[in-house]
């Protein structure tokens, strides 16, 4: 198991949809929660439900698909920040995905939020991982 259990989720979640496979399975932490919070609200995953299993908790993410040719919603996934190289922004340089089409999940002193939220709350952090 890596260190950047970021990394390892977007990894998974990656893999599984070049294979379109229904369901991720990931190691729960508060990070990986926030995060599958944020694609449930944001519509790219069906839902995502935490359960128990040889006494760890695991996460299971229900991957979303569209048309008979179970296209995916989500099209690129894609970390930002490194364990070895950090990346800030302040509220005002948060970048704009396709412009707006997609989202940036960002590590603030509130919590974790998208990039919307943040601009809104004047908030600035560490930019994990963009999605569309």
């Amino acid at each position: 198991m890596t260190n950047d259990i970021i990394a390892s989720m977007v990894t998974s979640i990656r893999n599984a949809n070049l294979k379109k496979l229904k369901t991720v399975r990931i190691p729960v932490t508060n990070m990986s929660k926030n995060i599958a919070k944020i694609l449930f609200k944001e519509g790219f995953i069906d839902n995502f439900i935490e359960e128990k299993e040889n006494n760890k908790n695991v996460l299971f993410l229900n991957s979303k698909f569209r048309g008979k040719k179970k296209k995916s919603y989500i099209t690129t996934l894609r970390r930002i920040s490194k364990p070895g190289s950090r990346i800030y922004s302040n509220h005002k340089e948060i970048p704009k995905i396709l412009g707006g089409m997609g989202i940036v999940i960002i590590s603030t002193s509130r919590g974790i939020m998208t990039d919307r939220e943040a601009r809104q709350q004047k908030l600035g952090g560490e930019l994990s991982c963009c999605i569309w």
